[in-house]
């Protein structure tokens, strides 16, 4: 009886704890909503109003007078080809790491964990002097001026090789996970080793790919510093011109536009995580921490 009622405790424990972080999410977000439709007399008069309308000019503001349209548009191609460069990259490094035996595997596994400790805000600054100098030659000897600097595959390419730990050591916690049976059925029907990866394996370690997918893209399409040192042109990513829509805001006294900033960078993520909610729990269930 006494083990019940502490059964008990626990769970309404937990529904309070769960209730509460739920409405610590959903009221600021609900509100933030709300802003980005009110004019700006009802923003000032009551903040916690509903709107009378839907002041749609908010939004038109944001994509043509702050340029978030074109924000928008470079956080998706940035966010998008980082995500599939880091893909092409880390799927048969974590399978190689995973289901074979070669000189070196443990050095290089020893450099992976190594690379989750390391924070890329402490080095972005390295990174943008050897990129700048990288640049300087570029336009000397070839009369380019963006080739590593304001230039979005590069931001790219430096967001996938920053997330290649977390990727390698997730996706090969799940290869791991997986019976070697299927592998060996692929080799007896002929097919080689990049043939039973990519038809056999990576099929089979869908839920953890999109794990992957969805962690990186949120890191990916939020991220501020790497974005601000190596885009200081025009072509800046939502993070940077939400800051900059900010100031804007302050100055003329219109939040209107800033909260529906706030919205575009929101949106997206908020779709995503729908259509993926239920292949991510399985990803992270199944092999995201056996390791």
């Amino acid at each position: 009886m006494e083990k019940k009622k502490q059964t008990n405790l626990y769970k309404i424990f937990i529904y309070v704890a769960l209730i509460t972080l739920a409405i610590s999410i959903i009221i600021p977000l609900g509100w933030v909503l709300l802003a980005s439709i009110k004019t700006n007399q009802e923003f000032y008069l009551n903040p916690w109003k509903l709107p009378d309308g839907f002041h749609f000019q908010n939004f038109i503001d944001a994509f043509q007078r702050a340029k978030m349209g074109q924000y928008f548009l470079n956080s998706v191609i940035v966010t998008a080809m980082g995500i599939v460069i880091l893909l092409v990259v880390a799927l048969p490094a974590a399978y190689v790491l995973a289901r074979f035996e070669f000189k070196f595997k443990k050095l290089i596994n020893v450099m992976v964990m190594g690379g989750l400790f390391i924070n890329v805000n402490y080095i972005v600054i390295p990174i943008f002097l050897m990129l700048l100098d990288w640049n300087r030659l570029a336009k000397k000897y070839f009369g380019l001026s963006s080739l590593f600097i304001n230039n979005r595959f590069v931001l790219a390419v430096v967001y996938a090789a920053t997330a290649l730990p977390f990727t390698i050591y997730l996706l090969r916690s799940y290869f791991r996970t997986l019976p070697k049976a299927f592998e060996e059925a692929a080799w007896i029907d002929g097919a080689s080793h990049f043939q039973t990866m990519f038809k056999v394996m990576i099929p089979m370690a869908k839920p953890s790919i999109i794990t992957v997918i969805l962690f990186n893209f949120l890191a990916f399409w939020n991220e501020y510093i790497i974005a601000l040192t190596l885009m200081p042109g025009e072509m800046k990513t939502l993070p940077v011109g939400l800051v900059n829509l900010q100031q804007a805001a302050r100055g003329a006294a219109n939040p209107g536009p800033l909260y529906a900033g706030l919205v575009i960078v929101m949106l997206p993520t908020l779709i995503l995580y729908m259509f993926v909610q239920r292949e991510l729990t399985q990803g992270m269930t199944l092999g995201g921490i056996k390791e």
